[in-house]
């Protein structure tokens, strides 16, 4: 169902806004390290194609790419949750109306060291772990040594979704490390073996583990299909509708034959 919603969505965007006409300048893009890479290669390959437009990129978080749109101080925001209804609010109050572009689909994947043996994991397990009442990873069948839980910091979308999700709405203890980033957790899991954190899909590789979660594979198959219980839309924001350089950025983005197949590249999961 959100595989439809948002495809739909997307598909209207891009007849609607079919724009041809390329302004020279320059675009600005800040927000969440998730849609960072998906970011970074548009960027890139759009402006191999329009050599007059110059796009810088940059992370910091989701909360801080939707400041940055009420603030006016960016283009874009990227953001790997939706828009909250106080951020809708204070943006209208200085004058903008934030619109949204759902670019990619995205699953939220538990990972350990490649030293630990569990495989699979819970949900209620998960959120045991994330609450500080599970400590050892004896206690839900892997190895016996302490659990070090390593989560990213409340300006994270993908903070808020695993709050959303996993823990339904009741916080992380205070115990858990916290990353500023996707990157920062990967590095952390990787180097300790009694770890464990979450990623966005495409920031999952051979340095990590991922687990499955209640017997599912984070994949693109069950991101789109619903059946991976920690999935989500990946979001641009614009400050109002765009126009010239970023509306054209926008389309290049959600265009199945261009934007669309570097979010395959990336290791996220396309709209179409």
């Amino acid at each position: 169902m959100l595989k439809v919603k948002w495809s739909f969505l997307s598909s209207l965007l891009l007849l609607g806004f079919a724009v041809n006409t390329v302004f020279a300048g320059s675009i600005k893009i800040n927000g969440s390290t998730t849609v960072l890479p998906i970011a970074q290669k548009a960027a890139e390959a759009y402006m191999k194609e329009h050599p007059d437009v110059s796009i810088s990129v940059s992370g910091g978080g989701s909360g801080e790419g939707i400041k940055a749109i009420i603030d006016g101080t960016t283009d874009i925001a990227d953001s790997s949750r939706f828009i909250k209804n106080e951020e809708v609010k204070l943006a209208v109050e200085k004058g903008s109306y934030p619109v949204p572009f759902a670019i990619a689909y995205d699953c939220i994947v538990p990972v350990v060291n490649p030293d630990n043996s569990l495989a699979d994991i819970t949900l209620d397990q998960l959120k045991g772990i994330y609450k500080g009442e599970i400590k050892n990873w004896k206690e839900i069948g892997g190895p016996d040594r302490p659990i070090v839980v390593i989560s990213r910091d409340t300006s994270s979308g993908t903070y808020e979704v695993w709050e959303e999700k996993v823990m339904k709405k009741e916080r992380v203890f205070p115990g858990a490390l916290l990353q500023a980033s996707n990157g920062a957790v990967a590095q952390a899991v990787s180097k300790n073996k009694n770890a464990v954190g979450y990623l966005g899909i495409g920031y999952v590789d051979k340095n990590v583990k991922a687990l499955t979660v209640n017997g599912i594979v984070g994949n693109e198959e069950t991101t789109l299909n619903g059946k991976f219980p920690i999935s989500r839309p990946l979001f641009m924001f614009t400050r109002g509708w765009p126009t010239g350089d970023t509306l054209n950025f926008i389309n290049y983005v959600i265009n199945p034959t261009q934007g669309q197949k570097l979010v395959k590249e990336a290791g996220f999961v396309p709209l179409y």
